[in-house]
């Protein structure tokens, strides 16, 4: 196929979805409206060809439209319907080309998802030509509101593979001569991540000397200040991607203990990173990621967090070894060429 033009409304862009629109543009021309940089995850961002990125809120609605028009995109993406001015920019498409919806909220059942999808035929359905989901969980909502078969597309999440890869090759072979005992924490400092369950169950350990592991963690957020210090536990702060190395090299188990987390790249991240994993049954990315490298949990619970640390800390190099190779393979099942190939199929 011919060079394409594809347009994305975005809400808050990062570093992984970058990494997918690098991937596009080595074909095609990006246009992406986004967000102001969120604070608690101020990502750096370097310029890529064929990829202009605009303010959202430099643009007025019927400013986004006219740009939109200009650049003539071959198909438009648009990052939910809690943008008003997106969806009304993005309507004046429908009948010209492929106008796609993404959304990464679990069907629950609950009231203003019902009234969602009640509405959807006459709203969302009237904008939207396709919807484009992270996974299963999400993919029941979108047939909820009326997105179904070849208008249904799965995995819009995709993770840096290639970055990761490379810190995975950098940095495993010194965990498979001695493994490191440290649990890492990896990102905002917010509490339906589960932060505060988290650092209680660690220190109920070291305060009763069942545990020598650290903790380690990453990232910062609106509860920062409220952050537990004690014995074993070291914050750090926000940390670029491209600078995780030594942080990756020097930790040996992922943990995502969230109350609420529709999804989650950094599970495909750490899968990638070759990180056994503690994740939530909350978190979206477990059903693709959590498989034989990991333990699931109960969200909120001090005591399964407990539970899940003390079972690693009963294992050898060997097995621990073993399961973050596991957890690599498991990241590798879906690549950013993959998801260049998602979206590209919607336009034929």
């Amino acid at each position: 196929m011919s060079s394409l033009k594809v347009a994305f409304l975005y809400s808050e862009i990062a570093g992984y979805f970058m990494a997918n629109v690098k991937e596009l543009a080595k074909e095609h021309e990006v246009l992406i409206f986004r967000w102001p940089i969120n604070s608690e995850a101020p990502f750096n961002f370097d310029e890529i060809p064929n990829v202009r990125i605009e303010d959202r809120s430099n643009f007025s609605q019927i400013q986004i439209e006219d740009e939109l028009k200009k650049f003539n995109p071959d198909i438009l993406v648009c990052s939910g319907w809690m943008d008003k001015g997106y969806v009304k920019a993005a309507k004046s498409f429908k009948k010209e080309i492929p106008v796609v919806l993404t959304l990464d909220n679990h069907w629950t059942g609950g009231l203003k998802q019902k009234i969602a999808a009640s509405i959807s035929p006459i709203y969302l359905k009237r904008i939207f030509t396709h919807a484009w989901v992270p996974g299963d969980p999400q993919a029941r909502f979108a047939e909820k509101l009326g997105f179904k078969g070849s208008n249904l597309i799965r995995n819009f999440y995709c993770a840096d593979v290639n970055l990761f890869t490379s810190k995975y090759e950098e940095t495993f072979k010194a965990k498979e001569v001695s493994f490191p005992k440290r649990f890492l924490y990896v990102a905002r400092y917010v509490e339906h991540k589960g932060i505060f369950e988290m650092w209680q169950a660690y220190k109920e350990l070291k305060d009763s000397n069942q545990i020598d592991w650290e903790l380690w963690c990453i990232g910062t957020g609106s509860e920062w200040d409220q952050r537990i210090e004690s014995e074993g536990i070291s914050h750090f702060g926000f940390i670029q991607p491209t600078e995780m190395g030594k942080y990756l090299e020097g930790s040996g188990v992922y943990i995502l203990p969230s109350k609420f987390e529709p999804w989650g790249v950094t599970v495909q991240e750490f899968a990638l990173s070759g990180f056994p994993m503690i994740v939530s049954e909350r978190v979206g990315a477990k059903h693709t990621y959590l498989k034989d490298n990991g333990f699931e949990i109960k969200s909120g619970s001090v005591k399964a967090i407990k539970e899940a640390m003390l079972k690693f800390t009963k294992m050898n190099d060997s097995e621990l070894v073993a399961m973050g190779k596991r957890s690599h393979e498991i990241g590798l099942s879906f690549s950013n060429e993959m998801w260049v190939e998602n979206l590209i199929a919607i336009v034929k």
